[in-house]
């Protein structure tokens, strides 16, 4: 069955569980943004990345609502769940499936990622509002490592002491363990790899989107 993507193209939309659809047309930054832009909708990605496959959307806002309250499944309460699954189903849903990141469908309560998903790579490796720079870090951890070689070079003591080797190994492993430290903290980071969804900063919410949140 094909349903219609709005602007973005069309949606196929998968029947079996587990069958990922699929979108014919790439998604527009705009698009990208503007689901990105709620935090039901982040949490929706996240939790549909991480099943991987056809979901209720009675299990989705049962999940949604956990994590929200900061609760485990089965202390949500019907209120908490009900509260959800309306804004789900009442528009976060729909939006997502005219946008074509989802293939929603409203007879059968469920839905699924299409595989436009994979163009969310780029933009789900979100950042911490306290997380460091980490393009300011490396600027100034290349800035002190030149300055130790140039200096042991000038011949100060007692930089001068170690060889040219020893700074090269240096330098070596210091950036090897901070891209190891760089790229497991990363992994946490990214939109379905954890447990529970990233603390995010997002583009700022529209008044109707804070309603509907």
């Amino acid at each position: 069955m094909v349903v219609s993507g709005g602007t973005q193209g069309s949606v196929v939309s998968g029947s079996g569980q587990g069958n990922r659809p699929s979108a014919e047309y790439p998604l527009s930054t705009e698009t990208i943004f503007e689901t990105l832009s709620s935090r039901r909708r982040r949490y929706v990605l996240h939790y549909l990345t991480q099943r991987d496959e056809r979901v209720t959307v009675r299990d989705l806002s049962m999940q949604i609502a956990a994590w929200e309250n900061g609760v485990e499944r089965d202390a949500v309460t019907p209120k908490e769940r009900k509260r959800v699954y309306t804004a789900l189903h009442q528009t976060h849903l729909p939006k997502m499936h005219r946008l074509g990141v989802v293939a929603y469908d409203d007879g059968r309560g469920t839905v699924a990622l299409t595989d436009c998903v994979r163009e969310f790579d780029i933009y789900l490796d979100v950042v911490s509002r306290d997380d460091l720079p980490w393009s300011q870090f490396y600027l100034a951890f290349g800035g002190v490592l030149a300055t130790l070689v140039v200096v042991a070079a000038l011949g100060v003591q007692p930089f001068s002491a170690v060889g040219g080797f020893g700074y090269a190994l240096f330098v070596a492993l210091a950036l090897t363990a901070v891209g190891a430290y760089h790229t497991s903290r990363d992994r946490k980071t990214i939109i379905g790899r954890a447990d529970t969804p990233p603390d995010v900063v997002a583009p700022p919410e529209t008044a109707e989107q804070e309603r509907s949140d």
